[in-house]
């Protein structure tokens, strides 16, 4: 009984000190207009190295640990018709190693959709957000990268990056979402944020 006593005072001591001081905290920052998105600090972490295989990768704080998303072909180089993109983690905060996503990750966090498009185009979405389209297609140079058109422009994927705070697992508090990519025809490296 004592046991159970302590745990609800401990549970009402969260609420009544750690609760209000948060909310102040979050009464301080600023509204999320895009000209504040941008005034916002960007990705802390570095730039994976170039990979062949990689189409992106996603991420986020306050984790350093890496979601990547590769082109999963066939032996005729052509997207596997069921599955066109693996994702995996690169576990930095386990020495780097390679691990799959879990059953929980890919169906509700990280996982992507697809769906064929036709002409070796693939609709891509992410479970956790399927209202913002991506498309897996073959560019100018021949190889497939993964689409994306924001602000009416549209470039390739390289990296997004993901600013969380607060929240929970299932409902995280996303203040913006970076995406960093090419202009296909110019080249040149294009930065979007926007708030989900």
């Amino acid at each position: 009984m004592k046991i159970r006593l302590i745990y609800i005072l401990a549970a009402f001591a969260v609420v009544t000190i750690i609760l209000p001081a948060a909310a102040k905290t979050a009464n301080h920052l600023p509204a999320d207009t895009t000209k504040n998105l941008y005034q916002m600090p960007g990705n802390p972490y570095q730039a994976l190295p170039a990979n062949v295989n990689r189409l992106f990768y996603v991420q986020r704080t306050p984790n350093a640990n890496t979601i990547v998303y590769e082109l999963n072909a066939g032996e005729n180089g052509q997207p596997d018709a069921e599955q066109p993109v693996h994702a995996y983690w690169i576990r930095y905060t386990e020495g780097g190693k390679k691990d799959e996503l879990n059953f929980i990750q890919r169906k509700f966090a990280y996982g992507l959709t697809s769906k064929p498009l036709g002409n070796g185009k693939y609709d891509i979405r992410f479970v956790s957000y399927k209202k913002f389209p991506l498309t897996l297609m073959k560019a100018a140079d021949g190889k497939y990268h993964i689409f994306a058109t924001i602000s009416q422009r549209q470039f390739i994927v390289n990296r997004i990056f993901v600013r969380i705070e607060g929240g929970s697992f299932w409902v995280p508090n996303v203040r913006f979402v970076e995406f960093k990519g090419t202009d296909p025809t110019t080249g040149k490296e294009v930065t979007e944020r926007f708030k989900p």
